[in-house]
């Protein structure tokens, strides 16, 4: 992406809940991918498009890849349903520099657990508590315009501890009604490629209808957009930089 291009994001779901359990589509009727996409585009995000589960290749072609900055990806029910293809073409693209925001469950999709290399496992409740948000690192840029917490009246708990890497940073801290707490913001860089990993999200609450989670979502697609960097280049090379004594070559 150059400066002069419009930041390209696209919004992966599986699009499974939505269709089958009215106790989702109350909340999304044209399913959770359609709100998040639109958040972005208040936002001032011109370019955004979706893609879902049962598309060609889950809607994620080489065309559609190759031309995304910023892909972002709400998965629960169906992971094994992603091949392995097309998993490994987000990975690659993630190594090369695309951004990857990773959300709710999809803790355990293909692509992110990929990247982390281990298990992502968690602990779990659903009883539609209470949870905090705290702003552990106001200056970072996904903080912005948050706040000092985001509260939300009815989610999923998810609760430590998280079986990923250290985070290169951490954003959110949650607490929960029963008194867990968990990771909820947490950065990563894999390759060229920046991560972000977010948690809230279940799919039978209204959480992505909330201003202040899209304010992070937003934030988030902006920080993790591609930059200028040095060439990923690997391999033999047969050619010296500089002039060896005769002797070494």
């Amino acid at each position: 992406m150059t400066s002069s291009t419009l930041p390209r994001l696209t919004v992966w779901n599986e699009y499974r809940h939505e269709l089958e359990n009215p106790k989702v589509s109350v909340h999304y009727p044209d399913g959770i991918h359609s709100v998040i996409a639109d958040g972005l585009r208040r936002h001032g995000f011109e370019s955004v498009q979706t893609a879902t589960l049962d598309q060609p290749e889950h809607g994620l072609t080489d065309e559609v890849l190759n031309n995304t900055d910023v892909l972002l990806w709400w998965g629960h029910k169906a992971h094994g349903d992603v091949s392995d293809a097309v998993a490994a073409k987000v990975v690659a693209r993630v190594l090369n520099g695309m951004g990857l925001i990773v959300l709710h469950s999809g803790h355990f999709s293909k692509p992110f657990k990929t990247l982390m290399g281990t298990g992502c496992d968690l602990k779990w409740r659903e009883v539609g508590e209470k949870e905090r948000l705290w702003v552990v690192n106001p200056a970072h840029p996904v903080a912005q315009g948050v706040g000092e917490f985001i509260e939300l009246e009815h989610e999923e708990m998810y609760g430590e501890h998280f079986d990923i890497p250290a985070p290169d940073e951490l954003v959110f801290v949650s607490w929960f009604a029963g008194g867990e707490v968990f990771r909820s913001g947490c950065t990563f860089t894999r390759g060229s490629g920046k991560i972000f990993y977010f948690r809230p999200g279940h799919e039978t609450f209204p959480t992505y209808h909330n201003p202040q989670i899209q304010q992070v979502i937003a934030n988030a697609a902006r920080w993790a957009m591609p930059t200028a960097s040095a060439p990923r280049s690997f391999g033999h090379r047969p050619q010296p930089l500089e002039t060896l004594p005769l002797e070494k070559l």
